[in-house]
């Protein structure tokens, strides 16, 4: 029985090309998704075995979406694509329950052997994440936990996106009161006075990609 994958990337010919790839090495790809709220519909309709998701996604980056995974489809692994290995894109991917983590620059081979080797319960982690987290643990990194709820954390995201407060209403399908609720407790959570710091906030959390 072949490998079913989900594929979650905002770049349609991405993810052609990725399925192109998959489709000829025997995997089927189930679905496709746009963003990372889309991925968790689809996992949770599906139940894939193997997720990949980009870690730079609207409405849901890729990191957030790959915690939500585990509750959406306890049984899909995930793998998520990145144009960046700075530590805390890798130490919050691992964190998030991500059994792989790959460069977008990487060789094409190099996501067929991750999807083989987490789908039989094995990680995968490209040579510069595994830097990345002998480093972490060299130097004794700490990734304080994020005060953030994984509402807030998608409200900033959004906020970060440009968004206004009844785009992100729309959005999160909420009213923009509670829109405007949410917005008020995270800058007083996080000590922040103005949207450019909410912005600074979500690139150093990995939310968004500077």
């Amino acid at each position: 029985m072949p490998i079913r994958v989900l594929l979650a990337d905002d770049h349609q010919m991405v993810r052609q090309a990725l399925k192109a790839l998959l489709d000829g090495e025997g995997f089927q790809v189930i679905d496709e998704a746009g963003d990372g709220e889309q991925a968790l519909r689809l996992a949770a309709e599906q139940r894939p075995d193997v997720a990949v998701l980009d870690v730079a996604m609207p409405v849901l980056n890729g990191l957030d979406a790959a915690q939500e995974m585990k509750r959406v489809s306890p049984k899909t692994k995930t793998i998520l694509l990145t144009m960046h290995a700075e530590t805390h894109y890798v130490l919050r991917a691992l964190s998030a329950g991500a059994k792989g983590f790959l460069l977008k620059t990487h060789a094409a081979e190099d996501l067929v052997r991750a999807l083989r080797e987490v789908s039989r319960g094995g990680t995968f982690l490209s040579p510069e994440a595994s830097r990345a987290l002998m480093d972490a643990y060299q130097t004794k990194v700490d990734l304080s936990p994020d005060p953030l709820s994984p509402r807030e954390r998608r409200v900033v995201q959004l906020i970060a996106e440009g968004q206004s407060t009844k785009q992100v209403a729309a959005l999160l399908k909420i009213s923009v009161k509670t829109a405007e609720t949410h917005r008020a407790r995270i800058m007083t959570k996080l000590n922040i006075h103005q949207t450019a710091g909410l912005v600074r906030y979500a690139i150093r959390r990995g939310l968004i990609v500077p």
